[in-house]
């Protein structure tokens, strides 16, 4: 995915925005961790540092353990009635 592509994406959520999907497990931590469906609300969008993210967008969501876990975009939609701040 191209930059201006991910950039798209993450238009459509906010922080603040409630979501569900999938966590998203780093290739690494497969063998001894499995996705997860999460529902909470979007904490923060992307890395935080210009460029790290750009081959995968992804956000971190706040559960309401207080827990924060890591989805990608593509992986979550915003609940319906939970508008965009």
């Amino acid at each position: 995915m191209s930059a201006a592509a991910a950039r798209r994406k993450t238009t459509r959520l906010r922080v603040g925005d409630l979501v569900t999907g999938r966590s998203y497990v780093e290739p690494g931590n497969r063998a001894r961790e499995q996705s997860q469906l999460i529902t909470g609300t979007v904490a923060q969008i992307g890395s935080g540092w210009a460029g790290v993210d750009a081959s995968q967008a992804y956000l971190w969501v706040r559960l309401p353990s207080g827990l924060e876990v890591k989805a990608l975009i593509q992986d979550v939609e915003r609940l319906s009635g939970a508008p965009s701040a």
